[in-house]
């Protein structure tokens, strides 16, 4: 009796990348359209904080309403919305356009701090998100070798961080508005792009070979390095018994 071809093996799925799990790069083109209205503003105004400030909290309550018509989280675009009020509430409590930027600095160099602690501590924050966006809760701590790469990984995001903190802080003594809405815009979307992108690098590269993946940490060791570990150099080393 002829046998029946068996069907081709389907391809395995493509990895997931962490701009997929965490979905950053949509949320960091959202954040920079306030900001060049603003910039936009207080130069058709004439340099005019009023009409930059206009311009800024229009544009993110539009921005606001399209994120919730697409589905996105309440409390998240509350969060966007709200935030960029206090800049412009702040900017207009001192009367100085920079300080629109104010908050973003403060916030950047404080996150720069939080990830540095959070990888001397043990807890790197790429795991603890990712963790959360893939339900593993802590469990991802309990494999060395997806703990050491995510500790990895979240090395780039601290110098993403830094590197805002280090255009920033400069553009804001000096009091360049203009300059400052360029590093925004410059440096978020295009930075996120290339942190999620360096980042999932990083932690593909430093898992060893065989390792299951984000989907599927180790409990207790690093079981691919074990099992290299056993092989025929153990063998040797421990030889027949006499």
């Amino acid at each position: 009796m002829p046998q029946r071809a068996r069907p081709p093996a389907a391809d395995p799925p493509a990895p997931e990348s962490l701009a997929d799990l965490l979905g950053g790069r949509r949320g960091a083109v959202d954040a920079t359209l306030p900001p060049l209205a603003f910039g936009l503003g207080w130069l058709v105004d004439g340099e005019s904080l009023r009409g930059g400030v206009i311009a800024a909290v229009v544009t993110a309550a539009v921005v606001a309403g399209w994120r919730l018509r697409r589905g996105d989280r309440p409390r998240s675009v509350l969060v966007g919305l709200l935030a960029v009020c206090v800049a412009a509430l702040v900017a207009l409590r001192t009367g100085r356009a920079t300080d629109f930027f104010l908050i973003q600095v403060l916030a950047n160099a404080a996150s720069a701090l939080v990830w540095v602690v959070s990888v001397v501590a043990r807890w790197p924050l790429l795991g603890v998100l990712v963790g959360v966006a893939l339900g593993q809760r802590t469990r991802w701590r309990r494999d060395r070798a997806l703990l050491r790469a995510y500790a990895r990984g979240s090395w780039v995001w601290a110098a993403t961080y830094a590197l805002r903190v280090a255009v920033f802080v400069p553009l804001y003594l000096g009091g360049q508005v203009v300059a400052l809405v360029a590093a925004r815009v410059a440096l978020t979307w295009p930075l996120v792009a290339a942190a999620l992108a360096g980042s999932w690098l990083v932690v593909r590269r430093s898992l060893p070979a065989g390792h299951p993946g984000l989907r599927h940490p180790v409990d207790g060791a690093t079981a691919p390095e074990a099992t290299a570990s056993s092989g025929p150099e153990a063998t040797a080393s421990t030889g027949p018994e006499k």
